[in-house]
């Protein structure tokens, strides 16, 4: 009988920030595509000229990646990768795979100066103790889902898909895009995270504090004696605007920064 992911304790990354670290800021699910020009302009924006002493990315930075070579056959990506190398050169950045990105690989990423995290990952900075995740592997009650992510995220199964040329993952990637979408359509309601499981994760890093994306519902949620902070997407090129990201100075105080047209600065 496999153990019941709610109670089973994670295996955690973790980063001890240096003591000087001032600022750091976390932003997930920007779904970077070349059809989004705005979003990416504002991302773009924000990384060159963020006054943070790091920024963590915590996941589907991409809207899709089907392997690192796709950089060679997309200006956009090439672009995007402009993006990270420069802003890698005056601060620390990290990134944690989502569910769209988490084919990006180590070549890609050393290459960009980019350091890698894993899933579920704590933040120790000082006194605070950050817990630090994607989200997706919180939502239990999508099972199908679930599912699908034991399976991709399988060795042997990336081994696989890799190995097929690349407009032949190209087209399977959009396969699978067009499904997701069309669930949309047909008005699917996603899972939130367990919050059996987001509770063990924040006991088993010894944290107050959880923050994670992917369910695009951002706000701040009761997690026993400590607290779930949920982050925003962004998406600059479609009514309603959302673009936010997640501040945490070192005194521990915290604040969401909008970055949509006409926003104040944090709310």
């Amino acid at each position: 009988m496999s153990a019941d992911p709610r109670t089973t304790a994670p295996s955690l990354g973790r980063l001890t920030a240096p003591a000087a670290w001032q600022t750091v800021d976390l932003i997930s699910d920007l779904h970077l595509q070349a059809a989004e020009p705005a979003t990416f302009q504002a991302w773009r924006d924000h990384m060159v000229s963020t006054t943070a002493d790091a920024v963590l990315i915590l996941g589907d930075l991409f809207e899709v990646w089907v392997g690192d070579d796709a950089v060679e056959h997309d200006p956009f990506l090439q672009s995007c990768a402009q993006v990270l190398r420069q802003t890698a050169q005056r601060l620390h950045l990290a990134f944690m795979p989502g569910n769209r990105d988490f084919l990006v690989g180590p070549a890609f990423l050393s290459g960009c100066g980019v350091h890698a995290m894993s899933d579920p990952f704590l933040l120790e900075w000082g006194a605070q103790r950050i817990l630090l995740s994607h989200g997706d592997a919180l939502c239990l009650d999508d099972k199908a889902y679930q599912v699908f992510r034991q399976q991709v995220r399988h060795t042997d199964w990336q081994t696989q898909f890799l190995a097929k040329p690349f407009h032949e993952r190209l087209a399977l990637a959009r396969a699978m895009r067009v499904q997701s979408e069309s669930q949309k359509h047909n008005g699917a309601v996603y899972a939130d995270a367990d919050a059996l499981m987001a509770l063990n994760w924040l006991h088993a890093a010894g944290a107050d504090r959880l923050v994670h994306g992917h369910t695009h519902r951002p706000a701040d949620h009761p997690l026993g004696k400590g607290l779930r902070h949920v982050m925003s997407d962004w998406s600059l090129d479609h009514l309603p605007h959302r673009a936010q990201v997640f501040r945490i100075q070192r005194d521990g105080h915290m604040l969401r920064m909008d970055l949509t047209p006409n926003a104040p600065d944090a709310v």
